[in-house]
């Protein structure tokens, strides 16, 4: 059904509503409306990375380590699985009478907001720091998960619109301040891309942007989402964001007058109970019925899109059996392997897995269930953790597991027992041959606004880049009583191990939160079943670094685009057990859209493996302010030992452009430098990678 047929069908339907009628409905719990033959629905799902909070489905790596593989096909390939488990579920739930919370079609998923500062606990959700990375994983994910028939497979939704990453303990009522610069280099793309791809909602965040509440925004819904860039799906309120504007942000002073802002500013589905009020807000004329009529029918086009009431629904046929099955483990497993970042190998890995000494196991992650899963999860029906995997493919070495210490809490002597058993973890690998040290956090350290304060976390942001002290103290100790040590470091963020860890272990594997099957995917790559192929999708900065305050909102010195000094381990960063030469660049074509580039890459090692190509772009000469390096194209491309392969990549010209201080884009000034390679041309990476990438030069 194509969207005009959608929406005439909305707007008979809607007409016959009452006001009261069509109030109720611009409520996420939209109840039913039995004499219009209209079910409730509930529009709150979760699908960041699996259909989450409701049974069994698979769950993938969490979204900042999908974004590690730099493979946008495969991104759009689990956004498919997604939506094929999720329009399972929801045949099921309305066979049998099911419509309650998380059990609909609608996914408020992707995060797509900037990773801008690597203290921010909901990190872990978006596709990184990096504006093109994020556009392009995120098109692809919303692409996997609508699909291309006739009706919508499922409903991708962007959020949070827009500027919008922390801090978690004061974002109900906080002001992120960004000129229009920052703004339209760095903040809105992601937004401006997904939306001209088709995504049908968007959602607004809990802050005010420059003065304005974000579901509540003149600018940014109307002047920009709706008219700028002709949006015509859906706008929903973050959960209770709405309440924000009267209780927190003092935007209103009552809740009926929120409710009427939000609603002249477009935002057509409320996430929370405010939109209760809009029949006050509809008796003292702060609304007219024409408006809360648009919202009604813009949230009916998107259900009918979703063939709700079709005779027989789209995708009815699609079998159970699908859920949870095979085919979708396979891939979930093979997500797991792609997503890890070797950081560090200084030649102990590849492990042979006939290894028949003592491997000890060691780390408050090395059996953590939550640690594969990250947040907004699913519920997978097998996990397997690192120390699990350890014991699956090194079948004949002796595996000891000891969890340590706990993430940040060190405390001797509870009712319940020892808590911190840090002596138990330093003997066991004392005794071994190998300690592999799992280390790293879970979403009850970095998370959404968990409400939990110490001395590392607040309310789920971080207070420091380093890891927790305790997990520090227990890893410095193994490294005192074991020679060969690996670090599994399972969280969704830059952690700096410290230098004594980060010099003495002899490799260092970046995990995430790498899904129900990462320990397993963990433990092959230190048996060098794959040839390892992630990329860091965030810089990892050094502990001290000198970072800008937490609620700036300039991009003046961060992420790798604008970072004052050296990253521990840049953005775009990965080593390989194979070895990529890259060869004969040439700029193939230049147009009014695009720059083609094409380059050889060359498996020189001893494994097939995947390499994932970049392309940066740098600017000579320009009166604006303009990145180091910005990430303007990428491919990912599986070569064989010994095979060359001739890679071609596509620059959309809308990414190599200044923007100026209007936050228009421009030509620049002088000439763009491209750097072709494996990695970002910085210093660091150089040297890490022990080459530099193709430079070539275009006006």
């Amino acid at each position: 059904m194509d969207k005009i047929k959608a929406a005439q069908k909305a707007k008979e339907l809607v007409a016959q509503m009452t006001v009261e009628e069509k109030i109720s409905q611009l409520l996420y719990n939209s109840p039913a409306i039995e004499r219009l033959g209209i079910e409730a629905y509930n529009w709150w799902n979760e699908g960041a990375h699996g259909v989450a909070r409701s049974g069994t489905a698979t769950v993938f790596p969490h979204t900042i380590a999908m974004a590690s593989t730099f493979d946008p096909e495969l991104i759009q390939t689990i956004g498919d699985v997604i939506s094929t488990e999720g329009r399972i579920k929801y045949n099921q739930h309305v066979k049998y009478g099911d419509h309650d919370i998380f059990k609909g079609l609608t996914f408020w998923a992707p995060n797509i907001n900037i990773f801008r500062d690597p203290r921010w606990g909901r990190g872990q959700e978006t596709f990184g720091e990096d504006p093109y990375l994020s556009a392009t994983l995120g098109t692809a994910f919303i692409k996997g998960v609508q699909g291309d028939g006739e009706f919508y497979k499922a409903c991708a939704c962007s959020k949070h619109f827009a500027v919008h990453s922390g801090p978690e303990k004061t974002r109900h009522g906080f002001d992120a301040k960004a000129d229009m610069h920052d703004m339209y280099e760095t903040y809105l793309p992601a937004f401006e891309k997904t939306v001209k791809a088709g995504v049908s909602g968007v959602m607004g965040a809990y802050n005010r942007t420059n003065g304005d509440p974000c579901c509540a925004h003149p600018y940014l819904l109307v002047d920009v989402l709706r008219n700028k860039w002709n949006f015509d799906g859906y706008i929903v309120s973050d959960c209770g964001a709405l309440g924000d504007i009267y209780r927190d942000h003092h935007y209103t002073d009552t809740k009926a007058e929120a409710a009427a802002v939000a609603l002249k500013c477009t935002c057509d589905l409320n996430c929370g109970d405010t939109y209760d009020a809009l029949i006050d807000a509809y008796e003292q004329d702060l609304v007219t019925e024409e408006q809360i009529t648009a919202a009604a029918e813009r949230l009916y086009t998107i259900r009918y899109l979703l063939g709700e009431f079709e005779e027989v629904r789209p995708y009815s046929d699609i079998p159970f059996k699908k859920l949870d099955c095979k085919e979708h483990k396979e891939l979930n497993h093979h997500a797991a392997q792609q997503c890890m970042v070797m950081l560090k190998n200084d030649g102990l890995l590849p492990i042979d897995k006939s290894f028949n000494k003592r491997i000890a196991v060691v780390g408050p992650n090395a059996l953590s269930v939550t640690a594969l899963e990250g947040n907004y999860n699913g519920y997978a029906s097998e996990y397997i953790t690192v120390a699990d995997g350890v014991r699956r493919v090194f079948k004949d070495a002796t595996v000891t597991v000891e969890k340590g210490c706990n993430y940040c809490d060190e405390s001797l002597n509870h009712w319940s027992g020892f808590q911190n058993m840090i002596s138990d973890g330093i003997a066991t690998a004392a005794e071994a041959d190998l300690t592999i040290l799992v280390l790293g956090l879970d979403q009850s350290i970095e998370g959404e606004d968990t409400g939990f304060d110490n001395d590392y976390t607040a309310c789920g942001d971080k207070k420091t880049l380093y890891l927790p002290a305790t997990q520090q103290k227990l890893a410095e100790a193994v490294c005192d009583v074991c020679d060969n040590v690996i670090v599994v470091l399972m969280c969704g963020s830059s952690i700096d191990l410290g230098e004594k860890v980060t010099s003495h272990a002899k490799a260092i594997i970046h995990a995430w939160y790498p899904g129900a099957v990462g320990g397993l995917a963990a433990a092959e790559l230190i048996a060098g079943e794959f040839s390892p192929a992630g990329r860091l999708p965030v810089t990892i900065f050094k502990g001290d670094h000198d970072m800008p305050d937490f609620e700036d909102y300039s991009m003046k010195g961060r992420t790798y685009r604008y970072i004052n000094g050296e990253a521990l381990f840049p953005f775009g960063y990965g080593l390989s057990f194979t070895k990529f030469n890259y060869s004969n660049a040439v700029v193939d074509s230049i147009d009014e859209d695009k720059i083609t580039v094409s380059v050889d890459i060359t498996n020189a090692g001893d494994m097939t493996g995947y390499e994932r190509a970049q392309v940066y772009a740098s600017y000579t000469d320009s009166r604006y302010a303009t990145p180091h390096y910005q990430l303007c194209a990428l491919k990912s491309v599986e070569i064989t030992k010994g095979e060359t392969v001739r890679v071609t990549m596509d620059i959309d010209r809308y990414w190599i452009k200044a923007v100026n201080d209007d936050g228009e884009r421009v030509e620049p000034d002088g000439k763009i430098k491209l750097y072709v390679g494996g990695h970002q041309p910085d210093s660091v990476s150089n040297a890490l990678m022990g080459y530099d990438c193709i430079e070539l030069e275009i006006k």
